[in-house]
């Protein structure tokens, strides 16, 4: 059996490294290409982040190899898109086996599942007389990206091909069409990736742009269903106060806690935060951080 290098590999971090733990590249809906936001990371002294493109388990391999190739130790890691009581979350996933998993088969199965949708959303467009077969080979090539990417790449489309559409008659058309994210219940969801070996944590718990935004008692009504390991407590959207409650809440109840600056692009660039401040979930994940 031939075993896999991560690049977190006997990884012994300073307290005061910095670390990014949600970062996103042209995998899913991200602008940096992966080799792009490696080399801002290294010139900028990053000692370690997770790239976390969306429903991306299967390219963690690619990017443990670029990662070592690099000398930049990356996090094994995704974020996936998921409902809890029919409103979107995220949950990131960290530390989870290389090579075919549960993680990966429930991924693998939204994707073909974002695919019929947009194909039908296709459909619809062109019976209301707003697209055609002549595009059918953009339709192809949507079809071809990554699932984060295909409901934005329609839209343009639509949009491009009806400029004249008054945006509230966009909106209405796009939501009647039924282009839309293709998700998964949260508790299958946590329990596919924890039956690969992953460290489920709560995304942006405090977003309320189109996310559940969780209180207290949000968070104790979702961890009565599921069995999540901790909360992304630092994220750019939330408040002090909303930070303050996270830490505190995962204080109480034994979480782990994690910090991500959900970088997309270089106008947006990773957020340095402190290695120490977040050493129970690295320790959980085999890196050892060195006291102040």
């Amino acid at each position: 059996m031939t075993l896999v290098k991560r690049s977190t590999t006997n990884l012994v971090l300073a307290a005061d490294a910095a670390i990014d733990l949600q970062l996103h590249t042209t995998a899913s809906d991200g602008q940096w290409s992966a080799l792009n936001l490696i080399h801002h990371l290294k010139r900028e002294g990053f000692g370690l982040a997770a790239i976390t493109d969306h429903d991306r388990p299967d390219m963690a391999q690619s990017m443990q190899d670029l990662a070592v190739a690099e000398g930049m130790p990356l996090l094994v890691a995704t974020e996936m898109s998921c409902l809890w009581r029919e409103q979107l979350v995220d949950l990131l996933c960290f530390g989870f086996e290389l090579g075919p998993n549960p993680l990966m088969a429930i991924a693998a199965e939204l994707y073909q599942r974002q695919q019929a949708i947009i194909a039908k959303a296709f459909a619809y467009c062109c019976d209301q007389g707003y697209l055609t077969q002549q595009h059918q080979a953009q339709i192809v090539e949507i079809l071809a990206q990554p699932s984060a990417q295909q409901p934005h790449l329609l839209a343009a489309l639509v949009k491009q091909q009806n400029p004249t559409l008054a945006p509230a008659q966009f909106s209405q058309l796009i939501q009647a069409s039924g282009c839309d994210f293709a998700t998964n219940p949260i508790a299958a969801v946590v329990a596919a990736a924890q039956q690969s070996g992953a460290i489920c944590i709560l995304a942006h718990p405090g977003r309320s742009d189109g996310f559940v935004c969780f209180d207290q008692a949000l968070l104790d009504a979702l961890r009565a269903e599921v069995p999540l390991d901790g909360i992304e407590a630092d994220y750019p959207l939330h408040t002090a106060e909303q930070a303050a409650l996270y830490r505190s809440y995962a204080q109480q109840h034994k979480l782990l806690i994690s910090a991500g600056s959900d970088s997309h692009s270089p106008n947006k660039p990773p957020i340095r935060y402190r290695a120490a401040d977040y050493q129970a979930l690295l320790e959980r994940l085999g890196i050892i951080v060195q006291a102040d």
